[in-house]
């Protein structure tokens, strides 16, 4: 989810550890908050990520500045508030799971392009990113497994309709610390394994 982190930067570790990746999302909203529709999570645009560099975000104690390769022609930039929860020397070639189809936020001055997909436990103290698996490779896209995946909407779009919103409640961490949505684990095509995180169960992910 991402937070105004830019305007209140007194509660910058407090919204760090519930808002983690500065981006929207996270709230009960949209038209799906009563119910899991595959195809409306699979509007979002969710993507194999590797983190090419991550440092200090110059203005904001609590976050990160990474740059991602996302299979795009350049890396895009995104602002993580990650600090209290993983050292900057893991964040460095660090395989991730992205967030693509959001609407660019500048945080702190730092124009963010994107959320990294993380897990964090009720108390939201411990946080931890999605890593997809062995073998996928940056751009790959990340879904829910059904018949006929829809191409992803736009961020506009996205923005707009508050998809993100509707479906975020329904991505969590199965007892195996694999993430999936209502049920359902996410997939990576022609990738066999799962994505997930390091020790989180049940575990919202935003």
């Amino acid at each position: 989810t991402r937070a105004a982190l830019h305007d209140e930067p007194l509660l910058e570790q407090k919204r760090a550890a519930v808002l983690h990746s500065t981006r929207a999302g996270g709230d009960q909203g949209g038209d799906g908050g009563d119910r899991a529709d595959a195809a409306d999570a699979n509007q979002m645009d969710i993507r194999v990520g590797l983190v090419i560099k991550a440092e200090k975000h110059p203005e904001a104690d609590s976050l990160y500045v990474e740059e991602v390769d996302v299979g795009e022609e350049e890396p895009r930039t995104i602002i993580s508030g990650l600090v209290n929860f993983v050292p900057v020397e893991e964040m460095q070639n660090r395989p991730v799971v992205v967030l693509c189809n959001l609407k660019p936020r500048n945080m702190r001055g730092i124009k963010s392009n994107g959320m990294l997909l993380c897990a964090s436990n009720d108390a939201h103290d411990v946080v931890e990113p999605l890593a997809p698996p062995e073998g996928a490779t940056p751009g790959q896209r990340i879904v829910v497994p059904e018949d006929d995946v829809p191409e992803p909407k736009s961020a506009n779009q996205v923005a707009k309709k508050k998809i993100w919103e509707g479906v975020q409640p329904f991505f969590k961490t199965n007892d195996e610390c694999v993430a999936t949505f209502d049920g359902t684990a996410l997939a990576v095509d022609g990738v066999e394994g799962n994505v997930a995180c390091k020790s989180l169960t049940g575990a919202s992910i935003s």
